[in-house]
């Protein structure tokens, strides 16, 4: 029975990058021992971490003007890195549309003023609030946007534009690389690589290099401190190589995809096949207003709790793992990242279908 693995993060990687990595997981280009083993001061680590990096800027289109770095602690981390770096004391700009932006807003608010410039938690974060309804601070340190929301199942579908003189920041952890985006239009952007980049354990960000000067090194320590990476080629201490070495494999087999472009093609048409069976269907809805559905995480409910839990089981039988809604919500999530292949989207459609005959 072939499987497919609808979770949330860690997710589901290219069959053919896990195979890859399996057969040098022992021994690394011949070398006797395996990728985790190496040093990451040695000859054959090196090479490792620059490919990586080529590649994010080759499939970003990413400038010298940006750093590219490799940080432990996932984009949780980052949340409160990003405003002991840049806040210094003054007002930050937060569009609050999920769990996860919620939070990062809470972590600024440790290290300065944060501005709440519209948010959609009253409506159950069903919405991405319109930016005509957007109250800006005209000097604010920086913008901060989720690009998607990984537990409501919204996502811009449309990124906003900066203002002028404010750098915006997106954390862009569930749908970087799954769309074409300017990377000029942001002073920072930053991922959890365990969506679409690898396995968890790394955090990908992208910071235009001047902002790293704002840091008041006197008061921020040297590990969370942007510039320490930046000097030091993420590797001021012991990166985490192996998740470094699989985002690299995956990096390259993005490339082979044909780029950003190919897969956003492939994900808007996963995306609209599922879409379309919810809109049709008078057993399962999704709670999430049509024209803010994320292309990466599909929201959805049966009529009650019980059938919920009824689908998430029979489904887990049928070889369609991890459909649980996030534990904050209920109900059901699928979750269809770049490595999620239309045959398994058409998979959990024909089930829906069975199990909706079988339930109404």
């Amino acid at each position: 029975m072939t499987v497919y693995n609808f979770a949330a993060g860690p997710a589901m990687l290219p069959k053919e990058v896990m195979q890859l990595a399996q057969a040098e997981f022992t021994n690394y280009r011949d070398c006797g021992s395996g990728i985790m083993e190496l040093s990451h001061r040695g000859k054959l680590f090196q090479p490792v971490i620059d490919h990586a990096e080529a590649n994010v800027r080759e499939l970003l289109n990413v400038s010298d003007d940006y750093a590219v770095l490799f940080i432990q602690g996932g984009a949780s981390m980052q949340f409160a890195m990003l405003a002991m770096n840049l806040l210094n004391g003054g007002t930050a700009d937060y569009v609050d549309t999920g769990v996860w932006s919620n939070k990062a807003a809470k972590e600024a608010k440790l290290f300065g003023n944060v501005n709440i410039v519209a948010s959609s938690k009253e409506t159950k974060y069903d919405h991405i609030p319109a930016q005509s309804e957007w109250k800006r601070t005209a000097d604010a340190a920086y913008l901060h946007i989720t690009s998607n929301n990984t537990v409501a199942g919204t996502q811009y579908k449309v990124l906003p534009k900066p203002t002028p003189g404010v750098p915006m920041i997106a954390d862009m952890s569930s749908d970087i690389m799954s769309r074409v985006f300017d990377i000029n239009d942001f002073g920072m952007i930053y991922a959890g690589a365990q969506k679409n980049l690898g396995p968890s354990g790394v955090a990908l960000v992208i910071l235009r290099k001047d902002l790293a000067a704002r840091t008041d090194e006197s008061k921020v320590p040297t590990m969370l401190r942007y510039s320490t990476y930046i000097e030091n080629g993420s590797m001021f201490n012991t990166p985490p190589t192996f998740a470094i070495y699989m985002l690299a494999l995956v990096t390259d087999w993005v490339k082979k995809q044909g780029g950003v472009a190919a897969l956003e093609k492939i994900n808007d048409a996963k995306a609209a096949y599922l879409y379309e069976f919810l809109e049709n269907s008078t057993f399962f809805k999704s709670p999430v207003a049509p024209a803010d559905r994320s292309r990466m995480n599909v929201v959805f409910r049966t009529p009650s709790d019980e059938l919920d839990a009824l689908f998430v089981k029979e489904a887990k039988e049928n070889g369609l793992t991890d459909l649980k809604g996030h534990r904050l919500v209920g109900g059901c999530r699928a979750s269809i990242y770049n490595a999620m292949p239309m045959e398994g989207v058409k998979a959990l459609v024909e089930f829906m279908k069975k199990f909706e005959l079988a339930n109404k």
